[in-house]
């Protein structure tokens, strides 16, 4: 940030664009004083004298025109009374609101013009603009929040599913914190132990035990490894998964991604290779955000668009969480049904036995066993609802409870932690091994430092700077 605590800030609050409401948020120590410039209660109460929290009803109001050239160029874009707008404004004192500092909320109509003016009135009579994510780092840095809060203050921004939702909002109400705090505050114990041990090595004092000390370490590391696993559930969560749909041509792949979206998205004619760029939908399967990608058929084409689909094929198939193959379900499979079925061998995969309103019986061959396969018929509709479910399934862990389960949802988290286990099943190996004080209190301290960087009782200016770069400016 290029300004300091000391500095008010200023910033539209809500979307781009024209809505019913706008908001322009200020925080700061000068919130009051500079807010005071531009509203004017219809009570005929001062700004400075409402309660706090509470929303009354003003005039947004051009300042009187002073020696600033800024505001002699607003008073000539609006001409006359100087009116702006009416609006409802909040003053919340601190330190009870967001930021923990000084909050004025001015709620106006969502015209962009307005929100301009507004926003502009305040920045020249004191405020500064602020920066993506400046309102949330205040937060964290007043102490409001821990900094895995404030990133759960992204997630439930960017949320696109119920699932995520809830997981943002469990870790927004510091339940990750808690479970990441309790195991640092037992390691921090067990290295206050270690270290006075060094410390008073030549004297008749008892220190932690080397089978409590086992117990303390691998219980903290059982928690951390926990936690660690969630991180791919946390990540399908947080993000969504990404699944895409591969076949040779012809054999139903766009159908079923209209079937899925309940819509005709992909063009579908009964000519092989109608599909020659990556199409790409979402859906939302029981809280879980699944983006669905339609590819080219797989075959060996002299069509020159053709093979750069069947490229653009291939390369999402590398970046897939889950594999569809569709084949068709009324012959036998085909050298290119074959190619594909070896291709995804190793790759978490679903093959669909497509057109079955079509065959009396589908017939599985050798090449599908001990693989997971559902008969469907993509144009009426059977199967498609197991389909769904079993998508769920293989993407998320059965035991997952979205409303219920403490998860990681960010690479930073998962490598923290890795570090974290890391380190403790180091110290694990020196404590059964008898090794020195010094070389245990190493690992066990590199652990809670680890762990520290997650809700920031360990951090950089690197780390903070990525982290709220990401934010939109008003949050």
């Amino acid at each position: 940030m290029h300004g300091g605590l000391d500095d008010t800030i200023c910033a539209i609050a809500t979307p781009v664009g024209q809505g019913g409401i706008g908001i322009v948020r200020l925080s700061g120590p000068q919130s009051l004083v500079i807010a005071s410039q531009v509203v004017r209660l219809r009570s005929g109460d001062s700004l400075s004298s409402v309660s706090s929290h509470t929303l009354h009803l003003a005039d947004l109001v051009l300042p009187a025109v002073g020696k600033q050239d800024a505001v002699r160029s607003i008073h000539t874009r609006l001409p006359g009374s100087g009116l702006i707008d009416e609006a409802l404004v909040v003053y919340m004192r601190a330190p009870r609101s967001f930021t923990a500092e000084d909050v004025v909320e001015i709620q106006s109509h969502g015209g962009s013009l307005v929100l301009e003016l507004v926003c502009r009135v305040c920045i020249e009579s004191g405020a500064r603009m602020a920066e993506p994510g400046e309102f949330t780092k205040r937060a964290f840095l007043n102490g409001r929040l821990d900094l895995s809060q404030a990133e759960a203050v992204l997630d439930t921004i960017r949320a696109t599913s119920s699932a995520g939702l809830n997981i943002a909002q469990r870790q927004l109400r510091g339940d990750l914190a808690r479970e990441i705090e309790q195991a640092r505050t037992s390691l921090l114990t067990v290295l206050a132990h270690v270290e006075a041990g060094i410390d008073f090595v030549d004297e008749d004092i008892s220190f932690l035990q080397r089978d409590e000390l086992v117990r303390i370490v691998r219980e903290a590391c059982t928690v951390v490894q926990q936690l660690e696993a969630t991180a791919q559930d946390g990540r399908i969560l947080r993000e969504g998964a990404r699944v895409v749909i591969l076949g040779r041509p012809n054999v139903g792949k766009s159908s079923l991604l209209n079937r899925l979206l309940k819509e005709e998205r992909a063009i579908v004619t009964a000519i092989p290779g109608t599909t020659r760029d990556v199409i790409e939908e979402s859906i939302d399967v029981d809280g879980v955000m699944i983006h669905l990608v339609d590819t080219a058929g797989m075959r060996d084409t002299d069509d020159v668009v053709e093979q750069e689909g069947i490229k653009r094929a291939r390369a999402a198939q590398g970046e897939a969480d889950l594999l569809l193959v569709v084949v068709d379900g009324t012959v036998p499979l085909t050298s290119d049904d074959r190619e594909l079925l070896i291709a995804v061998k190793d790759r978490k995969h679903i093959v669909l036995l497509n057109k079955a309103d079509l065959a009396e019986t589908v017939e599985r061959d050798a090449a599908l066993t001990d693989r997971l396969v559902y008969v469907i018929s993509a144009k009426t509709g059977m199967g498609i609802e197991v389909v769904k479910s079993a998508l769920r399934a293989q993407l998320v862990s059965g035991c997952f409870e979205a409303g219920e389960s403490v998860m990681v949802t960010t690479a930073r988290h998962r490598d923290a932690l890795h570090r974290a286990s890391a380190s403790l099943g180091q110290a694990l190996e020196s404590v059964r091994g008898g090794m020195a004080g010094e070389l245990v209190s190493i690992d066990v301290r590199a652990a809670a430092d680890a762990l520290g960087e997650i809700t920031c009782a360990i951090t950089t200016d690197e780390i903070l700077g990525r982290i709220f770069s990401e934010f939109c400016v008003g949050k």
